[in-house]
């Protein structure tokens, strides 16, 4: 017998826990949450320090690159998508900024309604609880009681504060907090790391929501198509172990598979250019410019090599390191909750 669900929710990334700890706040609604990695284990993905490997290795992404990029030498830059419970939320940098106030109010200018600073600040506080240092006359933009933890990145190096200093010798803007009201400049990076560990989407958000009865994650499974009652979409088709199920959401269908999967589970359901799907021999239920118009931000690395010690290196003794993989793993485990495997 099929089970029946309220909402049925594509993917366990960042805004898929989100979704699901929300929705599954009223006792009455049942939630289904599809994801195509497995459970975030890995102690790799809990110490911040992971992040290296996990990149170098390609560990818990989908693998995408890029086509050859003909300005770029023709190669092929890679485009790392989390495919594990947090999704991209699990392997990124851990780099919190809200973005430049001056842009939400350019979207909202420009006909995005509600989209406005002003409008969205309310919702940037609802998310964090900020450890500051204080100092900043922004404090009142940060918020003290949300379930993501975010703090300055480095406060124990000297020499974080010295390119900071540095930077405003030579003329630069600086901002005592870029998440508040002055987002360019040089500054202290912030991070989502809480006691030493990655404070991921599903540490934040989803580890609590399994605790509760009205919500079912399912992991290993690949959404395939959305399935529709006239122009109504009432499910998702899944392959489970390589055989077709299906889930079904008496209220709603919610893709929540990133900027990459989400519009190709949409032109995989008929949703997308017509011309195109046409000639991958996909039934058009309407035409329309999804996945068109995909940008991302070229990233440059630059490194240099500091005189004397740091404090990471004290931090990376033998006993401390092992002592903290073994505490990762442990917290792993424990927020698995009511899952399928």
């Amino acid at each position: 017998m099929q089970e029946k669900f309220d909402y049925v929710i594509v993917g366990a990334g960042s805004a898929g826990c989100v979704l699901a700890h929300r929705l599954t706040e009223d006792p009455a609604v049942k939630v289904l949450l599809l994801e195509a990695g497995g459970a975030d284990l890995d102690p790799l993905i809990h110490l911040p320090i992971g992040v290296g490997k996990i990149w170098k290795s390609r560990l818990h992404d989908w693998g995408y690159d890029t086509e050859p990029e003909p300005n770029l030498a023709n190669r092929r830059i890679e485009v790392m998508r989390g495919k594990v419970l947090g999704g991209s939320s699990a392997i990124n940098a851990m780099a919190h900024m809200r973005g430049s106030p001056a842009d939400y109010d350019r979207w909202s200018a420009n006909g995005a309604t509600g989209w406005s600073y002003r409008e969205i600040l309310p919702y940037f506080m609802r998310t964090e609880t900020w450890v500051g240092n204080g100092k900043s006359e922004d404090e009142r933009l940060r918020g003290r009681s949300g379930p993501l933890n975010v703090r300055f990145t480095n406060t124990t190096d000297p020499i974080s504060e010295a390119i900071v200093e540095a930077g405003k010798a030579a003329g630069w803007t600086t901002s005592e907090d870029i998440n508040g009201s002055q987002a360019e400049g040089f500054a202290l990076a912030q991070s989502t790391i809480h006691r030493g560990r990655r404070m991921s989407a599903a540490v934040a958000y989803l580890r609590p929501a399994l605790k509760r009865p009205n919500l079912t994650l399912q992991m290993h499974v690949l959404a395939t198509r959305i399935l529709f009652e006239d122009n109504r979409a009432v499910g998702i088709e899944y392959l489970e172990h390589g055989q077709a199920k299906v889930a079904r959401a008496s209220r709603e269908v919610l893709l929540a598979s990133g900027s990459i999967n989400t519009p190709q589970l949409l032109m995989l359901s008929g949703i997308g250019p017509a011309a195109r799907l046409e000639g991958h021999g996909i039934t058009v239920r309407a035409d329309l410019p999804v996945g068109e118009n995909f940008q991302d931000h070229l990233c440059v690395n630059v490194g240099h090599r500091r005189k004397g010690t740091s404090p990471l290196q004290h931090a990376l003794r033998v006993d401390r390191f092992a002592l903290s993989l073994l505490e990762a793993f442990l917290a792993g485990t424990g927020q698995i909750g009511r899952a399928h495997v």
